[in-house]
């Protein structure tokens, strides 16, 4: 005859494992440690599934091609883009047609202050640099697809512009304070 199993006792300390299971069919997911919203005490960490499907940054986090602080950077700049992007409301067909129109919102002091710090951005990182960070932490694309939409399509190509992202990366962490500058200036080698 078998013996039944014993259950194990309830034990409250040990952690409960919130973590979903049943992920979508295309899910690519990374793990991240965050603050525990359920904590008793501030500080408890728990380790939650973040999503980095359409994140190129979260991406690069989470595979260490990048550094905190060359993520918190990116995600400042995308903050601030966020704040100052003002485009053209969607009609709601389902409200009554009034004759006139609403008032334009006023622009409110975080969008101006995040469009100086955007300025500031594009002067540091230069043209060039400004629109590889827009395509890639605005638009979602991809080294490949930089390269494609510049018409150069080889890996030495995706090379660079990786090694240029991660300058500019490095560039927005100083310029958002996440970083400070070397103490000391590196010297040229010279023959």
């Amino acid at each position: 005859m078998p013996r039944a199993k014993r259950k194990k006792p309830y034990h409250p300390a040990r952690a409960h494992d919130r973590r979903a299971q049943d992920l979508p069919y295309n899910a690519e997911v990374a793990t991240v440690e965050v603050d525990d919203p359920l904590a008793l005490e501030p500080g408890d960490k728990v380790v939650a599934l973040r999503s980095v499907r359409n994140d190129p940054l979260g991406r690069l986090h989470s595979h260490r091609q990048i550094d905190d602080t060359q993520f918190r950077g990116g995600r400042a700049f995308q903050s601030d883009w966020e704040k100052a992007e003002r485009g053209p409301r969607a009609v709601d067909t389902t409200r009554e047609y009034v004759d006139g129109g609403r008032q334009r919102e006023p622009i409110t002091e975080a969008q101006r202050s995040a469009v100086s710090r955007l300025n500031r951005v594009e002067r540091e990182l230069g043209a060039d640099g400004s629109a590889l960070v827009h395509e890639v932490l605005i638009l979602g694309m991809t080294m490949e697809q930089v390269g494609e939409r510049r018409g150069l399509r080889t890996q030495r190509w995706n090379d660079y512009f990786a090694r240029r992202l991660k300058e500019c990366l490095d560039r927005l962490a100083l310029i958002y304070g996440f970083a400070t500058p070397h103490p000391v200036p590196v010297k040229s080698l010279q023959r």
